[in-house]
Protein backbone atom coordinates (compact mmCIF):
# COMPACT_ATOMS: atom_id res chain seq x y z
CA UNK A 1 0.00 0.00 0.00
CA UNK A 2 1.40 3.17 -1.02
CA UNK A 3 0.98 5.67 1.58
CA UNK A 4 2.07 9.45 2.11
CA UNK A 5 2.59 11.34 4.73
CA UNK A 6 2.22 15.33 3.66
CA UNK A 7 2.22 18.58 5.13
CA UNK A 8 5.57 17.83 7.04
CA UNK A 9 8.87 20.02 8.16
CA UNK A 10 10.89 17.48 6.80
CA UNK A 11 14.56 16.67 8.08
CA UNK A 12 16.55 15.45 5.00
CA UNK A 13 20.46 14.64 5.01
CA UNK A 14 19.95 17.79 2.81
CA UNK A 15 18.50 19.75 5.51
CA UNK A 16 14.96 20.59 6.35
CA UNK A 17 11.61 20.48 3.61
CA UNK A 18 8.94 22.55 4.69
CA UNK A 19 5.15 21.70 3.44
CA UNK A 20 6.53 18.36 2.22
CA UNK A 21 5.58 14.87 1.79
CA UNK A 22 6.90 11.24 2.34
CA UNK A 23 5.62 8.37 0.08
CA UNK A 24 6.29 4.81 1.49
CA UNK A 25 5.65 1.19 0.52
CA UNK A 26 6.99 -2.17 1.41
CA UNK A 27 8.51 -0.72 4.25
CA UNK A 28 10.65 1.67 2.04
CA UNK A 29 10.64 5.26 1.12
CA UNK A 30 9.35 5.28 -2.22
CA UNK A 31 10.29 9.34 -2.61
CA UNK A 32 10.63 12.97 -0.92
CA UNK A 33 8.64 15.52 -2.12
CA UNK A 34 9.14 19.46 -1.92
CA UNK A 35 5.27 19.90 -2.16
CA UNK A 36 1.65 18.42 0.24
CA UNK A 37 -0.41 17.66 -3.15
CA UNK A 38 -1.91 14.36 -2.24
CA UNK A 39 -0.34 11.75 -5.10
CA UNK A 40 -3.41 9.97 -6.98
CA UNK A 41 -2.07 7.12 -6.52
CA UNK A 42 -1.50 6.93 -2.55
CA UNK A 43 -4.03 4.93 -0.76
CA UNK A 44 -3.56 6.38 2.49
CA UNK A 45 -2.50 10.15 3.12
CA UNK A 46 -1.76 11.40 6.44
CA UNK A 47 -1.48 15.00 7.26
CA UNK A 48 1.63 15.81 9.52
CA UNK A 49 -0.08 19.23 10.47
CA UNK A 50 3.14 21.17 9.81
CA UNK A 51 4.83 19.06 12.83
CA UNK A 52 8.52 18.04 11.97
CA UNK A 53 9.36 14.36 10.94
CA UNK A 54 12.75 13.24 11.54
CA UNK A 55 14.35 9.87 11.04
CA UNK A 56 13.44 7.23 13.61
CA UNK A 57 15.37 6.31 16.20
CA UNK A 58 18.46 3.86 16.26
CA UNK A 59 19.43 2.52 20.49
CA UNK A 60 23.08 1.80 20.74
CA UNK A 61 22.66 1.25 24.14
CA UNK A 62 19.82 0.06 26.05
CA UNK A 63 19.04 -2.58 28.85
CA UNK A 64 15.18 -3.11 28.64
CA UNK A 65 12.10 -1.54 29.42
CA UNK A 66 8.01 -2.59 29.76
CA UNK A 67 9.45 -4.00 32.90
CA UNK A 68 11.56 -6.74 31.00
CA UNK A 69 15.29 -6.77 30.98
CA UNK A 70 17.51 -8.26 28.20
CA UNK A 71 19.56 -10.28 30.77
CA UNK A 72 16.35 -12.35 31.09
CA UNK A 73 17.77 -13.92 27.57
CA UNK A 74 13.69 -15.21 26.58
CA UNK A 75 11.97 -13.45 23.15
CA UNK A 76 9.52 -12.41 25.66
CA UNK A 77 11.53 -10.21 26.70
CA UNK A 78 13.17 -8.87 23.70
CA UNK A 79 10.22 -8.74 22.30
CA UNK A 80 8.29 -6.60 25.57
CA UNK A 81 11.43 -4.49 25.81
CA UNK A 82 12.12 -3.53 22.16
CA UNK A 83 8.10 -2.67 21.23
CA UNK A 84 8.36 -0.30 24.51
CA UNK A 85 10.91 1.82 23.58
CA UNK A 86 9.66 2.08 20.07
CA UNK A 87 6.58 3.50 21.39
CA UNK A 88 8.70 6.08 22.48
CA UNK A 89 10.56 6.35 18.71
CA UNK A 90 12.85 4.24 19.08
CA UNK A 91 13.00 2.34 15.41
CA UNK A 92 15.68 -0.08 15.48
CA UNK A 93 17.06 -1.42 18.61
CA UNK A 94 20.76 -2.91 19.67
CA UNK A 95 19.60 -4.78 22.88
CA UNK A 96 22.09 -4.65 25.45
CA UNK A 97 23.33 -6.77 28.13
CA UNK A 98 25.44 -5.78 31.33
CA UNK A 99 28.27 -8.01 32.42
CA UNK A 100 26.96 -11.15 32.12
CA UNK A 101 27.42 -15.13 33.00
CA UNK A 102 28.45 -17.32 29.49
CA UNK A 103 25.17 -19.04 29.36
CA UNK A 104 23.56 -15.47 30.21
CA UNK A 105 24.94 -14.30 26.86
CA UNK A 106 24.71 -17.57 25.09
CA UNK A 107 20.64 -17.54 25.86
CA UNK A 108 20.41 -13.93 24.28
CA UNK A 109 22.77 -14.35 21.70
CA UNK A 110 20.34 -17.12 20.49
CA UNK A 111 17.48 -15.15 21.13
CA UNK A 112 19.16 -12.52 19.32
CA UNK A 113 19.80 -14.75 16.51
CA UNK A 114 16.17 -16.31 16.25
CA UNK A 115 14.50 -12.26 15.84
CA UNK A 116 17.38 -10.84 13.54
CA UNK A 117 15.68 -13.34 11.12
CA UNK A 118 12.17 -12.20 11.14
CA UNK A 119 11.19 -9.71 7.82
CA UNK A 120 11.71 -6.05 9.38
CA UNK A 121 12.75 -6.65 12.70
CA UNK A 122 13.69 -3.83 14.75
CA UNK A 123 16.32 -5.88 16.52
CA UNK A 124 19.86 -5.30 14.60
CA UNK A 125 22.17 -7.10 16.89
CA UNK A 126 24.21 -7.26 20.14
CA UNK A 127 25.70 -5.33 22.34
CA UNK A 128 27.75 -6.78 25.07
CA UNK A 129 28.62 -4.16 27.55
CA UNK A 130 30.80 -5.95 29.70
CA UNK A 131 31.89 -8.59 31.52
CA UNK A 132 35.64 -7.44 30.52
CA UNK A 133 36.00 -4.15 33.13
CA UNK A 134 37.88 -2.51 35.25
CA UNK A 135 36.97 -3.85 38.62
CA UNK A 136 37.42 0.15 40.03
CA UNK A 137 34.92 1.27 37.48
CA UNK A 138 32.67 -0.66 37.85
CA UNK A 139 29.90 1.58 38.49
CA UNK A 140 26.67 -0.77 38.76
CA UNK A 141 28.17 -3.60 36.93
CA UNK A 142 27.25 -6.62 39.21
CA UNK A 143 31.15 -7.16 40.87
CA UNK A 144 30.85 -10.85 41.14
CA UNK A 145 30.42 -11.52 37.31
CA UNK A 146 33.46 -8.91 36.24
CA UNK A 147 36.40 -10.50 34.79
CA UNK A 148 39.59 -10.45 32.74
CA UNK A 149 39.12 -11.14 28.59
CA UNK A 150 39.30 -14.85 28.10
CA UNK A 151 39.62 -15.25 24.71
CA UNK A 152 37.80 -18.97 24.41
CA UNK A 153 35.02 -17.34 25.57
CA UNK A 154 34.74 -14.02 23.75
CA UNK A 155 35.88 -16.22 20.20
CA UNK A 156 33.34 -18.75 21.35
CA UNK A 157 30.45 -15.96 21.55
CA UNK A 158 31.46 -14.43 17.93
CA UNK A 159 32.42 -17.28 16.12
CA UNK A 160 28.63 -19.32 17.11
CA UNK A 161 26.27 -16.31 16.60
CA UNK A 162 25.81 -14.36 14.15
CA UNK A 163 24.28 -11.56 16.04
CA UNK A 164 27.44 -10.15 18.08
CA UNK A 165 27.15 -6.35 16.77
CA UNK A 166 29.35 -4.37 19.45
CA UNK A 167 31.72 -5.29 22.83
CA UNK A 168 32.72 -3.13 25.21
CA UNK A 169 35.83 -3.78 26.75
CA UNK A 170 38.29 -1.82 29.37
CA UNK A 171 41.24 -1.59 27.52
CA UNK A 172 44.24 -2.30 30.09
CA UNK A 173 42.94 -5.28 31.07
CA UNK A 174 45.12 -8.11 30.35
CA UNK A 175 44.43 -9.65 26.61
CA UNK A 176 41.95 -6.26 25.94
CA UNK A 177 44.82 -5.32 22.92
CA UNK A 178 44.41 -8.34 21.72
CA UNK A 179 40.81 -9.00 21.75
CA UNK A 180 40.09 -5.17 20.18
CA UNK A 181 42.24 -6.71 17.09
CA UNK A 182 39.99 -9.96 16.96
CA UNK A 183 36.76 -8.32 17.07
CA UNK A 184 37.58 -5.44 14.08
CA UNK A 185 38.78 -8.54 12.19
CA UNK A 186 35.31 -10.49 12.88
CA UNK A 187 33.50 -6.76 12.00
CA UNK A 188 32.30 -6.35 15.24
CA UNK A 189 32.68 -2.80 16.92
CA UNK A 190 35.20 -2.28 19.36
CA UNK A 191 34.54 -0.12 22.34
CA UNK A 192 35.96 0.78 25.77
CA UNK A 193 34.05 1.30 29.02
CA UNK A 194 34.05 1.14 32.70
CA UNK A 195 37.49 1.90 32.40
CA UNK A 196 40.38 3.52 34.45
CA UNK A 197 42.61 3.72 31.32
CA UNK A 198 44.88 6.72 30.56
CA UNK A 199 46.27 8.22 27.87
CA UNK A 200 48.98 5.33 26.75
CA UNK A 201 45.97 2.82 26.90
CA UNK A 202 43.48 4.52 25.13
CA UNK A 203 45.98 5.13 22.55
CA UNK A 204 46.64 2.11 22.48
CA UNK A 205 43.46 0.95 22.04
CA UNK A 206 42.56 2.94 19.42
CA UNK A 207 45.42 2.10 17.24
CA UNK A 208 44.35 -1.51 17.14
CA UNK A 209 40.70 -0.31 16.24
CA UNK A 210 38.64 0.40 19.28
CA UNK A 211 36.81 3.03 17.72
CA UNK A 212 33.87 3.91 20.34
CA UNK A 213 33.51 5.15 24.15
CA UNK A 214 30.68 3.97 26.14
CA UNK A 215 28.44 6.27 27.81
CA UNK A 216 30.95 8.80 27.77
CA UNK A 217 31.81 10.66 30.92
CA UNK A 218 30.10 7.72 33.11
CA UNK A 219 32.32 5.03 34.76
CA UNK A 220 35.48 6.22 33.25
CA UNK A 221 38.53 8.49 34.60
CA UNK A 222 38.81 12.26 33.84
CA UNK A 223 42.39 14.08 35.08
CA UNK A 224 43.72 13.13 37.90
CA UNK A 225 46.86 13.54 39.99
CA UNK A 226 48.79 10.86 40.88
CA UNK A 227 50.88 12.35 44.04
CA UNK A 228 51.57 15.70 42.76
CA UNK A 229 51.71 14.87 38.42
CA UNK A 230 48.99 15.16 37.15
CA UNK A 231 47.98 12.79 34.19
CA UNK A 232 45.11 12.85 31.10
CA UNK A 233 42.20 10.64 31.88
CA UNK A 234 39.87 8.74 29.69
CA UNK A 235 37.99 11.24 28.72
CA UNK A 236 40.66 13.52 27.94
CA UNK A 237 42.31 10.63 26.25
CA UNK A 238 39.14 9.93 24.01
CA UNK A 239 38.72 13.88 23.50
CA UNK A 240 42.46 13.49 21.51
CA UNK A 241 41.63 10.29 19.42
CA UNK A 242 39.77 12.59 16.39
CA UNK A 243 37.71 9.75 14.69
CA UNK A 244 36.84 8.17 17.91
CA UNK A 245 33.23 8.19 18.26
CA UNK A 246 31.43 8.63 21.84
CA UNK A 247 27.62 8.39 23.10
CA UNK A 248 26.06 10.25 25.63
CA UNK A 249 23.44 9.20 28.10
CA UNK A 250 21.15 12.07 27.22
CA UNK A 251 18.90 12.01 30.16
CA UNK A 252 20.13 15.54 31.67
CA UNK A 253 21.27 13.27 34.60
CA UNK A 254 23.76 10.77 33.89
CA UNK A 255 25.86 14.00 31.92
CA UNK A 256 24.53 17.54 32.73
CA UNK A 257 23.50 19.82 30.10
CA UNK A 258 26.90 21.97 30.08
CA UNK A 259 28.85 18.48 29.66
CA UNK A 260 26.57 17.41 26.58
CA UNK A 261 27.45 20.93 25.45
CA UNK A 262 31.10 20.57 25.39
CA UNK A 263 30.58 16.90 24.12
CA UNK A 264 29.09 18.48 21.22
CA UNK A 265 31.12 21.07 20.44
CA UNK A 266 33.97 18.81 20.71
CA UNK A 267 33.14 15.84 18.80
CA UNK A 268 30.58 16.84 16.83
CA UNK A 269 27.27 15.76 15.33
CA UNK A 270 29.10 13.59 13.32
CA UNK A 271 31.09 11.54 16.16
CA UNK A 272 28.64 11.78 19.31
CA UNK A 273 25.20 9.78 19.91
CA UNK A 274 22.66 9.99 22.00
CA UNK A 275 21.66 6.91 24.02
CA UNK A 276 19.23 6.08 26.97
CA UNK A 277 21.22 3.18 28.22
CA UNK A 278 17.87 2.51 30.22
CA UNK A 279 16.96 0.19 32.39
CA UNK A 280 13.74 -2.38 32.53
CA UNK A 281 12.05 0.18 34.60
CA UNK A 282 11.71 2.78 31.60
CA UNK A 283 8.71 2.75 29.43
CA UNK A 284 6.75 1.31 32.78
CA UNK A 285 5.16 1.35 35.89
CA UNK A 286 7.46 -1.30 37.42
CA UNK A 287 9.86 0.34 40.52
CA UNK A 288 11.67 -3.04 40.38
CA UNK A 289 15.00 -3.21 38.37
CA UNK A 290 16.71 -6.57 37.14
CA UNK A 291 20.00 -5.82 39.73
CA UNK A 292 17.93 -5.77 43.26
CA UNK A 293 20.61 -3.63 44.14
CA UNK A 294 19.05 -0.44 41.84
CA UNK A 295 16.58 1.86 43.17
CA UNK A 296 14.75 4.64 41.18
CA UNK A 297 15.19 8.16 42.68
CA UNK A 298 15.38 11.73 41.20
CA UNK A 299 14.71 10.34 37.80
CA UNK A 300 17.50 7.99 37.83
CA UNK A 301 18.20 5.21 38.48
CA UNK A 302 20.90 4.84 41.35
CA UNK A 303 22.99 1.64 43.51
CA UNK A 304 21.38 1.82 46.78
CA UNK A 305 23.68 2.85 48.53
CA UNK A 306 24.01 6.10 46.47
CA UNK A 307 27.69 5.19 45.62
CA UNK A 308 26.70 5.38 41.63
CA UNK A 309 23.87 6.05 39.67
CA UNK A 310 22.91 2.69 37.30
CA UNK A 311 21.06 3.16 34.04
CA UNK A 312 18.41 5.20 32.80
CA UNK A 313 14.43 5.74 32.58
CA UNK A 314 14.35 8.00 29.30
CA UNK A 315 13.83 7.10 26.08
CA UNK A 316 14.33 8.16 22.56
CA UNK A 317 12.21 11.23 22.91
CA UNK A 318 13.28 12.14 25.87
CA UNK A 319 16.75 11.92 24.25
CA UNK A 320 15.66 15.01 21.91
CA UNK A 321 14.01 17.27 24.32
CA UNK A 322 17.26 16.80 26.70
CA UNK A 323 19.90 17.85 24.11
CA UNK A 324 17.24 20.92 22.68
CA UNK A 325 16.15 22.52 25.83
CA UNK A 326 18.63 21.28 28.39
CA UNK A 327 21.81 21.39 25.65
CA UNK A 328 21.17 23.74 23.42
CA UNK A 329 21.67 21.31 20.74
CA UNK A 330 20.03 22.72 17.75
CA UNK A 331 17.11 20.31 16.91
CA UNK A 332 18.31 19.17 12.95
CA UNK A 333 21.76 17.95 14.82
CA UNK A 334 20.03 16.49 17.99
CA UNK A 335 18.05 14.15 15.52
CA UNK A 336 20.72 13.48 13.53
CA UNK A 337 22.58 12.09 16.77
CA UNK A 338 19.77 9.73 17.57
CA UNK A 339 19.49 8.53 13.89
CA UNK A 340 22.49 9.01 11.11
CA UNK A 341 25.02 9.00 13.65
CA UNK A 342 24.62 5.55 15.51
CA UNK A 343 23.44 4.20 12.12
CA UNK A 344 27.53 5.11 11.05
CA UNK A 345 28.77 3.70 13.85
CA UNK A 346 27.32 0.61 13.62
CA UNK A 347 27.75 0.54 9.60
CA UNK A 348 23.48 0.11 8.96
CA UNK A 349 23.57 3.52 7.12
CA UNK A 350 22.91 2.29 4.20
CA UNK A 351 19.51 1.39 5.00
CA UNK A 352 18.36 3.10 8.47
CA UNK A 353 19.40 6.48 9.67
CA UNK A 354 18.10 9.37 7.26
CA UNK A 355 15.02 9.72 4.99
CA UNK A 356 16.05 9.73 1.94
CA UNK A 357 14.36 6.84 -1.44
CA UNK A 358 15.28 3.19 -1.09
CA UNK A 359 15.59 3.38 2.52
CA UNK A 360 14.07 1.80 5.31
CA UNK A 361 10.57 3.81 6.35
CA UNK A 362 11.79 4.38 9.92
CA UNK A 363 10.66 7.86 10.46
CA UNK A 364 9.09 10.31 14.26
CA UNK A 365 6.73 13.03 13.92
CA UNK A 366 7.10 15.53 16.86
CA UNK A 367 5.37 18.55 17.61
CA UNK A 368 6.45 21.85 18.15
CA UNK A 369 7.30 20.82 21.15
CA UNK A 370 9.38 18.34 20.73
CA UNK A 371 6.38 15.93 22.02
CA UNK A 372 6.03 12.80 19.98
CA UNK A 373 3.11 12.24 17.97
CA UNK A 374 3.69 8.82 16.10
CA UNK A 375 6.30 6.67 15.12
CA UNK A 376 6.48 4.76 11.45
CA UNK A 377 8.21 1.37 11.61
CA UNK A 378 9.27 -0.47 8.08
CA UNK A 379 6.31 2.04 6.79
CA UNK A 380 3.69 1.12 9.96
CA UNK A 381 2.78 3.28 12.41
CA UNK A 382 3.99 1.57 15.46
CA UNK A 383 0.77 0.53 17.74
CA UNK A 384 -0.72 2.82 20.24
CA UNK A 385 1.61 5.63 18.86
CA UNK A 386 -0.81 7.82 16.57
CA UNK A 387 -1.52 11.09 18.41
CA UNK A 388 -1.79 13.28 15.11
Amino acid sequence: MLTQIYNGHILTPQGWINGGSILMENGHIVDICNHSNIEPAAEQAIDAKGMHIVPGGIELHCHGGGGRDYQEGTEEAFRVATLAHMKHGTTAMFPTLSSSTLQMIEEACQTCDNLMKEPGSPVMGLHLEGPYFNLKKAGAQMPEIIRDPNPEEYRHIVEDFNCMARWDVAPELPGAIDMGRYLVEKGVVAAIGHTAAGYPDVKAAYEVGYSHATHFYNAMTSVHNEREYKHAGTVESVYLMDNMTVECIADGIHVPGPILQLVYRWKGVERMALITDALAVSCSDSDKAFDPRVIIEDGVCKLSDRSALAGSIATMDRLVRTAVNIAGIPLCDACRMISETPARIMSIYDRKGSLQKGKDADMLILDADLNLRAVFAMGEMVEGTNKL
